[in-house]
This record gives structure tokens, C-alpha cells and sequence, in this order.
């Protein structure tokens, strides 16, 4: 059975009450769990849903009874108490500690994979941290530098060339060198959900991917030379698409994945389709690691209303995939 660590992510947000339900999930099956929190958040979460799990502090995963008797869990014990549905720099100081555990255990071979709760940007940023969002934290903490976002969700696939960056920085940023990267990372990303030979497209920049040059120059001085680039190492990969096209032929399943400009061109069409159980898989990293696709949804945390299902497929998505 495959050993996956969950981190609750911000106790303050909606992460450690879908982690405690995706535990409870008829869904999963055949897996170890062990969830990485502090107790404090874990026990307000049970309280909150009324489930009758039972908490065993571990230090690792393995022999581990199988749920819904128990809850492995390691408190790194950050928090003895904590500040609910608003960011907070302690509560960010504890969800980077999660990860930081989560990710030496992976390193280390003590579990097969991680499944990461959201956590808050501003909450990093109140306790001091750089990274925008998980995945630049976790290609530092892996030291990796050829790295991806790829989100999940219905018949779409799609790959980010920049991922958190301004609107007007994308341009500049659009390099051949960063698209050769993205499409060689997509092969990668579709090789782990067993895809051997994948359809690869690449969506333009601008409207009309450039329309010849009428619209702008990136499809001409950088996109068609990483295709030609990677076409020439055998991989099947067409493009540059119109952005408002080709995402119609992905959801026919015409194309294996999508290679995206920036953040909100694949996550717009990917969203709009699979709100509730998108996943976002890091690709590059010498370790597994997914998330549900959502934020810290601190208007509905500690309500007891928050929705598992992305979380869910998050961890089903984990126990399936190859490095």
C-alpha cells in the first residue's frame, strides 16, 4: 500500500477539516496515511465534524491500522492554539513547517508521496517567507530547478510556462528556452499518469497566437522555435494554438495536455469544468506531490460546510502516479 503524508496546510483555513474528512472517504482505499499537523488544529477539526477517529501521535508511516479507526499524526507542535478564518504569520510559520516535514519524509523514502493542504500566500508573507505559493517552496526545498505546475480535471491537462507572476511580466518572461522546458515537463507529467507517447499543444500568447506577427511577436521568436526544438527530439507536440480554440479540442480529448502561457489561461477553462476537484501536481520534483486545486476558503472555514472532493483526488491522483 502506498504511504502518502498529508499536510493540514493553514489551520486557519479549510484544510484541516478536508483532510479529516477525505480520511473518512469510502473513496480511498488500500493506502497508509499520516497526516502532518499540529494536534491543536487536527483535534478542533474532529470536534468540529463529530467523527469518532482517534488520534495516534507517530513519528513515521508504516504498520499503521487502517482508517476510520485511527488518525496518524505527527505534531511537529508549532501551535498550542491558533487564530481561525484569517491569515495569521503564526499559523504561516506552522504550515511551512508541515511541508518542510512532509517533503524530508518523501526525500528520505518514509512515504511514496505528499498531499498538501492550501495554504495562505498572505500568511507566508506575514511570517517572512519568499515563495509566492507551494510550488516555488518545494522546488527550493527539493533543490530543483527544472520545475512545473500541471493542474488535472475532467478530460483536461494543462501545463504552466510562468505560473505566479504579473500580467504585464508575462511577455518578457516568455522565453524559448522556458517553453522548451514547460513541453519536456509535460511529456514528463503525462509519462506519470502512464501516458507513454502523449499529444502535446501549445497555446499562443496573444490572440490568434499572434495572428503572423499582427499581434505580436512571442508565437515567432520564441514559442515555434521551442516546438520546432522539441519536435526535433521526438516529441509530439503542435502549435501555437489560438488560446480560445484549443482548449475546446483538449476537452474532446484531442490532445493529451495543454502547454499554457501563464496561470490564469489554463486555469480558467481547467476551472470552469472541475471547480470542485481539480488537482495540481508539481512536475519536475524527484518526489510526488499533489494538491487540491482551491485556496484556504477562509469564508467558510471552521463551518464544518467545506467540500473534500478536490482534496479527495488529490490523494486518489497521489497513490497512482510515477515518477
Amino acid at each position: 500500500m502506498k504511504k502518502i503524508a498529508l499536510t493540514i496546510g493553514d489551520p486557519a483555513g479549510i484544510g484541516p477539516e478536508i483532510v479529516v474528512k477525505a480520511l473518512l472517504s469510502p473513496r480511498l482505499h488500500d493506502w497508509l496515511p499520516v497526516v502532518i499537523g499540529d494536534r491543536c488544529a487536527v483535534e478542533a477539526a474532529l470536534e468540529l465534524l463529530g467523527t469518532s477517529l482517534t488520534i495516534e501521535a507517530v513519528d513515521t508511516v508504516g504498520g499503521n491500522v487502517p482508517l476510520p479507526e485511527r488518525l496518524p499524526l505527527i505534531d511537529p507542535g508549532s501551535l498550542d492554539s491558533f487564530k481561525r478564518s484569517m491569515p495569521d504569520a503564526n499559523n504561516g510559520r506552522a504550515s511551512v513547517g508541515y511541508i518542510k516535514k512532509a517533503v524530508a519524509l518523501a526525500m528520505e523514502g518514509k512515504v511514496d508521496a505528499i498531499v498538501t493542504a492550501p495554504i495562505s500566500k498572505e500568511a507566508l508573507s506575514l511570517a517572512g517567507f519568499p515563495w509566492p505559493g507551494h510550488t516555488e517552496m518545494l522546488a527550493e526545498l527539493t533543490a530543483t530547478s527544472e520545475y512545473a505546475m500541471m493542474l488535472t480535471g475532467g478530460p483536461l491537462r494543462v501545463i504552466l510556462v510562468t505560473i505566479h507572476a504579473a500580467i504585464k511580466q508575462v511577455p518578457s518572461l516568455i522565453t524559448r528556452e522556458r517553453v522548451l522546458k514547460t513541453i519536456l515537463l509535460a511529456k514528463k507529467a503525462c509519462e506519470m499518469v502512464g501516458i507513454g507517447d502523449p499529444r502535446i499543444a501549445v497555446a499562443g500568447l496573444n490572440p490568434h497566437a499572434g495572428e503572423s506577427g499582427i499581434f505580436g511577436r512571442e508565437e515567432i521568436e520564441a514559442i515555434r522555435p521551442a516546438i520546432d526544438e522539441a519536435r526535433r527530439n521526438d516529441i509530439t507536440v503542435d502549435g501555437p494554438f489560438p488560446p480560445d480554440v484549443i482548449f475546446f479540442r483538449a476537452y474532446r480529448r484531442e490532445v493529451d495536455i495543454v502547454v499554457c502561457m501563464y496561470h490564469d489561461q489554463g486555469l480558467i477553462p481547467l476551472k470552469m469544468i472541475a471547480f470542485d476537484t481539480g488537482v495540481n501536481v508539481t512536475v519536475g520534483l524527484p518526489i510526488i506531490r499533489t494538491s487540491p486545486d482551491h485556496g484556504t476558503a477562509y469564508d467558510i472555514a471552521w463551518r464544518g460546510i467545506a467540500d473534500p472532493a478536490s482534496m479527495i483526488e488529490a490523494i486518489s491522483l497521489a497513490s497512482m502516479l510515477r515518477l
